[in-house]
């Protein structure tokens, strides 16, 4: 999934803490300082500092003044650079949970920096998390904090400061964020089996297969994905239209708020018909009856409706087949319009504004339902790819 694309559609607020410090005297940029308190090591309030694998910058002063300066610890070394824009950029070594930036400002005491936090997790594509400026009266460590999120990359880019174009950092650190997850369950099909789910719904092993290969491209993620075919008469539970499908008794409660990730292809050869296709459904828990949320294909058309039949389509966009389509879902679950809601990103976008509507039939829990399940009027085989599928508690984890 393009992970970082999704995660630019986020600006989230974020809280600044202050820590205090004593006031020094200051020369310009281009020339070293060394006073006694600027000598002693970096200290940190309010946050649980981590040490960067490496760290590069935009640019120096060319006096020596290199980005290696801000990971010494100490005050009276500097990373500087001249120019609204100039950035620092640490790397973690590994995707962490980062929750802020505690930051020694060179000449801390005597200018106020403007600044923004903003990170990745692969060091190309950036998101912004935190603008500001620095308090303006400490050469000692300041910590802003934003609300955590997976990254392994953090950078600092400086618009200047109250007195010139500089960026000047004495020593800089991410802060750990919390460590415990939300994620509720997770299928990306590494046991190499259908393991991860709780049973298949299907008319042999052929039908549901845990593959290195999807078509002509590599799984989402990892070594493995699933293969799902259908052919006119699979019919393995004795019920309307032809399926094979995975099942996972998700039963999310009345009044239970998630997040969903996965991604699904649809093979080159996937059957063009003005009939349903469903490749994803949150199925109630009677009997009969059309689910009360379902993705599928209709012609050329990936739609997802709600309600059950014939419910509301509440978005849809073009079949493109051969190629990957992420799916972020965001769903509260209640059988009330004026509490159940959905919010939909697909493919890195937010293309479904929170919408209220019923997502449950009164008195009935929903489960999940994945592979293909479609009209048993379709002659043609057809064949969709799923994988990385992940559910969880808050978007972050989704990420």
């Amino acid at each position: 999934m393009n992970k970082t694309s999704l995660l630019a559609r986020f600006s989230l607020a974020l809280a600044l803490t202050a820590c205090g410090g004593s006031d020094l005297s200051g020369t310009t940029d281009s020339q070293p300082t060394s006073t006694e308190s600027e000598v002693a090591g970096l200290t940190v309030q309010n946050c649980t500092a981590l040490t960067p694998l490496a760290v590069k910058a935009s640019g120096d002063d060319g006096a020596g003044s290199v980005a290696a300066n801000s990971l010494d610890d100490r005050l009276d070394t500097r990373w500087s650079a001249l120019g609204k824009g100039a950035w620092i950029d640490y790397d973690l070594g590994t995707s962490t949970s980062l929750k802020g930036a505690a930051i020694a400002w060179h000449q801390g005491h005597l200018r106020a920096n403007t600044f923004t936090l903003s990170t990745s997790t692969d060091g190309s594509t950036y998101t912004p998390v935190y603008s500001g400026q620095s308090t303006g009266k400490t050469v000692e460590a300041e910590t802003y904090t934003f609300t955590a999120r997976t990254a392994r990359y953090l950078r600092i880019t400086v618009q200047g400061n109250t007195l010139n174009d500089w960026a000047s950092i004495a020593e800089a650190r991410g802060c750990r964020g919390s460590t415990a997850s939300t994620v509720v369950w997770r299928a990306d099909y590494e046991t190499g089996d259908r393991s991860q789910w709780d049973r298949e719904q299907m008319v042999s092993s052929d039908r549901l297969q845990v593959t290195t290969s999807a078509g002509t491209l590599a799984p989402r993620q990892g070594r493995y994905a699933l293969k799902a075919t259908v052919r006119q008469g699979d019919n393995p539970i004795n019920s309307s239209g032809n399926r094979n499908e995975l099942v996972k008794m998700t039963n999310e409660p009345s009044g239970s708020e998630y997040y969903y990730r996965w991604s699904t292809m649809f093979d080159p050869t996937f059957p063009s018909v003005r009939t349903w296709q469903l490749f994803t459904q949150w199925h109630h828990s009677g009997n009969s009856g059309s689910p009360p949320v379902e993705f599928y294909v209709y012609g050329e058309e990936v739609r997802l409706n709600i309600g059950g039949d014939p419910g509301v389509i509440v978005w849809k966009t073009p079949l493109v087949r051969g190629k990957w389509h992420d799916f972020v879902f965001h769903v509260k679950w209640s059988a009330k319009a004026s509490e159940g809601f959905v919010e939909l990103y697909y493919n890195g976008a937010l293309v479904l504004p929170k919408r209220y509507i019923a997502t449950q039939f009164s008195g009935q829990v929903n489960y999940l339902k994945l592979g293909l399940y479609r009209s048993d009027t379709v002659t043609q085989t057809g064949i969709v790819y799923h994988d990385d599928w992940v559910m969880a508690r808050t978007l972050e984890d989704v990420l």
